[in-house]
């Protein structure tokens, strides 16, 4: 890999300044960049990097990036090249740094995407919390208790994780079952093939449940890189204290919305947005007369604090603590109120006046988690019964938007029907899976006030598709526009397919450079199978008989001989042997490397489209593999037709 840095970047300083996967995703942005104009000049620079990800939210506003741009060069019609892009970069990281360090404006959102940033100093204080955090839920854990409790003051957090199994362990308490524990290697002495399995596990499953981790590898975790390895567990920490802000989990929630229309809008935000609501939901009854925006500047004199927990928790009130004068002293007064309701967690009086996002963030869930004010009538949330409970929709949603989150940290989205509206993410996905193909000088970028050229993106999203041979009957741009679920469900498992179809065909020393169909990936899973020795096959990707796991795991060990304890393989007759082989074939999978984004109710249901995307990553990383001796696909005796033929498959649009 140093070839590869040292081919993009020739400055000695500059390669040390950078992780290998951090330059290469800097690039990715640089070029995504130059890509809309064809050329890019210092002038472009302040408004095309905060629509990035990497640093777009890193407390400075358009008009303040462009200020310390010109500081740094004054010439703004000159050319950009890389290595200067990153000189750049560095120096408003160090501006940035800055200002996290005196604890002004810092106002970014929770580590939304805490791994792709440069600022290699962490807090003390959210580090501490985190501790205190892992100390608390992973106390009882059998294997850990020889690291546990953690001390908070020292790194010992780094060394810890250094083996994978404490962020396994994190990532399963933050949602339950994401891992099969069987998988993760907790021998007390583990060579570094086996911490190596357990980092990619980690790193493949927290992309699972939603963490950003394109800019972090199994090389940061083993070397034990902080502001990494706080990043990810951050992250984790952060999905499970938001789990429960949901309709499904916490249908009160609809006492915070009128009618339908508003609570199909409520189920479409972000969880961070729904618990700001929530919170300015309750000060409403207060003499408060702020909204609260964020979880930074908003709540540091502790005012709305204060407010807050005399409406939760009126048994503790005491009314002289709205006149006190010092917002330190209030500050401290909203702790011992939490702490008298037994949430008391995540954050000190320092960080409260100084306003950390991360930990007011964390302390706000974790005080809803425990007392949320919310009414307990059912009759409140009857019109609830009226909406669509698709099980099956929302878990596509989930895999669609984790998939376009894993890219490389310039795509995010929090809910794929309301997101993909303006058609601008979809570009840019099908730029990602098919470079060049966007006609950027006619799209237009967010925000999109005139609803024809949100069409306009749409239509050219449908002509693409048209192009790359999807199958798209009677679908217009609208059709997107307007957020037909059913329409936009489909477009993205056949932009999915089309993407691992590509990945496949790209590895020419075995497809010859020949279009690879659902057949090839059919009769090479079989193949592997049946020369591993094993009876079983499948007939489709519809086979009901792979609901039992068995083939999988057979498929699995084919590829990679002790990837499997078959001690632990179920026969997988009843529903619970069933669910623990998926579990455990889910879990292999992406201990091997494959990053996928299904749950064990798709192979038990045999979802078909789950079914073809799990088989094609797992052929993916086996053609990956060095001096790999399977046959050349595509040859003579294959077949040409597709078993998932988009005219006929249920994921086609009619």
């Amino acid at each position: 890999m140093s070839g590869f840095v040292g081919i993009l970047v020739s400055d000695p300083w500059l390669q040390n300044q950078f992780t290998q996967v951090e330059l290469r995703s800097l690039k990715s942005h640089f070029t995504s960049m130059k890509r809309e104009s064809g050329k890019l000049t210092v002038s472009d620079l302040a408004s095309r990097m905060g629509k990035s990800k990497v640093v777009g939210d890193q407390n400075l506003s358009n008009e303040e990036r462009a200020t310390l741009i010109q500081n740094f060069h004054p010439n703004l019609n000159d050319e950009v090249d890389f290595e200067f892009y990153l000189r750049i970069y560095l120096n408003l990281q160090a501006h940035v740094n800055a200002i996290i360090g005196s604890g002004v404006k810092n106002s970014s959102a929770f580590l939304k995407a805490a791994t792709t940033t440069l600022l290699h100093t962490i807090s003390d204080s959210e580090k501490s919390s985190y501790v205190a955090h892992i100390n608390n839920y992973l106390s009882g854990d059998e294997f850990l208790n020889k690291s546990l409790p953690i001390n908070p003051s020292s790194n010992d957090l780094f060394e810890v994780a250094k083996d994978g199994v404490l962020l396994c362990k994190l990532i399963n308490v933050a949602v339950p079952g994401t891992i099969d524990e069987r998988a993760i290697n907790t021998k007390s002495m583990l060579n570094p093939w086996e911490r190596n399995e357990n980092h990619t596990l980690c790193l493949n499953s927290a992309k699972a449940i939603g963490c950003t981790v394109v800019n972090i590898g199994t090389q940061d975790i083993i070397e034990g890189r902080r502001h990494l390895v706080l990043g990810v567990i951050s992250q984790i920490i952060k999905i499970q204290l938001l789990a429960d802000l949901n309709l499904k989990k916490t249908p009160q929630l609809v006492e915070l919305v009128g009618d339908s229309k508003d609570v199909e809008e409520l189920m479409s935000l972000p969880p961070e947005k729904i618990l700001l609501r929530w919170m300015n939901f309750q000060l409403r009854k207060t003499e408060y007369m702020k909204t609260v925006t964020n979880f930074s500047s908003d709540v540091k004199d502790a005012e709305a604090y204060t407010n807050l927990l005399n409406v939760l928790a009126p048994e503790h009130k005491n009314a002289s603590h709205l006149a006190v004068k010092s917002s330190f002293e209030r500050a401290k007064l909203v702790l011992e109120h939490a702490d008298r309701m037994g949430c008391r967690r995540y954050l000190t009086a320092k960080d409260i006046v100084e306003g950390s996002p991360n930990l007011n963030l964390a302390f706000v869930a974790h005080i809803f988690q425990h007392r949320n004010g919310l009414s307990t009538q059912t009759k409140q949330i009857s019109f609830l019964e009226n909406l669509a409970d698709d099980i099956q929709i929302s878990r596509e949603e989930k895999a669609f938007r984790f998939w376009i989150n894993s890219f490389d940290g310039s795509l995010y989205i929090n809910n794929v029907f309301e997101d993909l509206r303006d058609g601008w993410i979809l570009l840019q996905t099908l730029d990602k899976v098919s470079p060049g193909i966007v006609n950027w000088k006619v799209a237009s970028k967010p925000p999109i006030k005139l609803p024809f050229k949100k069409v306009e993106n749409c239509n050219q999203v449908v002509k693409l598709g048209k192009q790359l041979k999807f199958s798209l009957v009677n679908i217009a741009g609208n059709d997107i526009v307007q957020g037909n679920k059913k329409l936009i469900l489909a477009y993205l498992w056949q932009l999915m397919r089309y993407n691992i179809l590509q990945l496949l065909k790209n590895l020419r020393l075995h497809s010859n450079g020949k279009e690879i169909t659902d057949v090839d990936i059919l009769e090479w899973a079989n193949a592997k199978v049946r020369n591993n020795g094993c009876k079983t096959s499948m007939y489709s990707f519809r086979d009901k008989s792979l609901s039992d796991g068995i083939f999988f795991l057979e498929l699995l060990s084919s590829v990679q001989p002790r990837s499997v304890n078959w001690s632990l393989v179920t026969n997988g007759v009843t529903d619970e042997e069933k669910k623990m082989n998926a579990t455990y074939v889910i879990s292999i999978a992406r201990k091997l490397g494959c990053s996928i984004f299904l749950l064990p109710e798709d192979i038990i249901e045999v979802n078909q489209k789950m079914m073809l995307t799990l088989t094609a990553s797992i052929m993916y990383w086996t053609l990956k593999q060095p001096l790999h001796l399977n046959k050349p696909i595509g040859s003579p005796d294959s077949h040409n037709g597709s078993l998932l033929d988009d005219s006929t498959s249920d994921s086609s649009i009619e």
